[in-house]
């Protein structure tokens, strides 16, 4: 049997913020930021949201948000309108949060979703990539309001150094094949750079890949991402 490449651990210097972070905002922020988009008024669970303890996501900066402030989001549930919110807050009024690993926010998934999550906890546990969701089944977890329906993809990051075994890839891909949703998601680099791991699996030797970061989007060349199990 080949040896386990050793463990992909997603290491950052503490209080840092990447792209698919979660952050809690200081509710008094909260508070003057809602009050400065009147077009927002009297959308569903906005008003209470940080003093509800919950979170908002790092997301990527669009062109004209400068590095003063933390590029922010959310999305409302589907029975809301599956809206997306988008705002930027400066860093001092957010505290980074740990997002649910996928095996402790498995209680929010659908039943029909159990064969599959236990062969990705298990997959995650044989390359040291501890899974977690991101899409309909993060914010489930996080808020306590209905994200997931019956068409409901299975969003994940897998935090890995860098380069990712094919070894993950295939896996992921076998599993994807018989699973009763769609599985979708990124490897995840140590420096919050988002890989679309189907991309990154299918592309030929010599390519390159869509890197996802914090400050914009950019192709990469395959060859240093993506490397071959040991024999």
């Amino acid at each position: 049997m080949g040896q386990i490449p050793q463990p992909n651990i997603e290491t950052r210097t503490p209080g840092t913020v990447t792209r698919q972070d979660l952050v809690h905002a200081d509710p008094g922020a909260w508070a003057a930021w809602l009050r400065s988009r009147e077009d927002l008024a009297g959308v569903p669970h906005l008003a209470g949201w940080a003093e509800a303890g919950r979170p908002l996501i790092v997301r990527r900066r669009v062109p004209g948000e400068g590095a003063e402030t933390v590029p922010l989001g959310l999305p409302l549930p589907p029975a809301d309108g599956k809206r997306r919110i988008g705002l930027a807050l400066p860093a001092e009024h957010l505290t980074r949060l740990d997002g649910p690993s996928l095996a402790e926010a498995a209680v929010h998934a659908p039943a029909a979703w159990g064969g599959t999550v236990a062969a990705l906890v298990a997959l995650g546990e044989r390359y040291g990539s501890n899974p977690r969701p991101f899409g309909g089944l993060l914010w489930q977890a996080v808020t306590g309001l209905v994200y997931l329906t019956a068409t409901s993809d299975l969003d994940l990051l897998w935090p890995c150094r860098e380069p990712a075994p094919t070894g993950l890839l295939d896996g992921l891909a076998s599993i994807a094949e018989t699973a009763p949703m769609r599985l979708d998601g990124e490897i995840l680099l140590q420096d919050g750079t988002g890989l679309h791991w189907r991309e990154l699996r299918d592309a030929p030797e010599g390519g390159t890949v869509l890197a996802k970061g914090l400050d914009g989007l950019g192709m990469r060349p395959v060859a240093p991402l993506r490397t071959l199990e040991p024999a």
